[in-house]
Order: C-alpha cells, then sequence, then structure tokens
C-alpha cells in the first residue's frame, strides 16, 4: 500500500523514535505522523464511534479528518498535519471520543 522512497544513507534524515499504543516505532525527522504510521503498516488508524469501521489516511493534506489520533494526551489530532518528535506518545482510538471531567 505504501512504499517509501529508497535513499542513500547520507540523504537520509535522522531517525526518531515515537510509542504508538506503547510499541516503539522508528521514524525519519520531517516526516508526517500518518505517514510514519504507514510506513510502520499501522493500518487502520482509528475505529468509527457508530459503526466501527476501519478508518486510515485519505487525503494527506488535513481535509478528510480520517487520520484523527491521540498525541501526547491531546485528542482528534489530525496525524497528516503533525510532524513526528523524538518520544511522541501516540495512542489509536477507538470509538467516541473520550469526555475529560471538569475540574
Amino acid at each position: 500500500m505504501f512504499k517509501s522512497i529508497k535513499l542513500s544513507p547520507t540523504e537520509l534524515p535522522r531517525s526518531v523514535v515515537i510509542y504508538v499504543d506503547g510499541e516503539k516505532v522508528h521514524a525519519h525527522a520531517g516526516q508526517t505522523l500518518a505517514t510514519a504510521l504507514l510506513g510502520a503498516g499501522t493500518v487502520p488508524f482509528r475505529k468509527t464511534a457508530v459503526s466501527g469501521a476501519p478508518r486510515a489516511p485519505l487525503c494527506l493534506m488535513g481535509v478528510c479528518f480520517d487520520c484523527i489520533v491521540e498525541v501526547d494526551g491531546a485528542q482528534s489530532v489530525q496525524s497528516c498535519m503533525v510532524e513526528v518528535r523524538e518520544g511522541m506518545r501516540v495512542r489509536l482510538p477507538s470509538g467516541a471520543r473520550r469526555v475529560e471531567a471538569a475540574a
């Protein structure tokens, strides 16, 4: 489905480590979270709240909202609009968004 372009070792950006549902995933600096997840074979990204249908990136430019994930505790983040960064914690949501209790 998704295949990265082969670059020589001198052309490769530095490697970063992110954590997806607690599992270590290697990505490249400057890469979007969506492409890092696709490159790691992570599909689907989420399941819908009503039917449980699987969803994965469609447009990769912030229009469709099918690539929504949780990043460092922030819900409903469009993974195609965020660059990976070292130590990023990603959770793949399933179902409806969590409602936080008011303090």
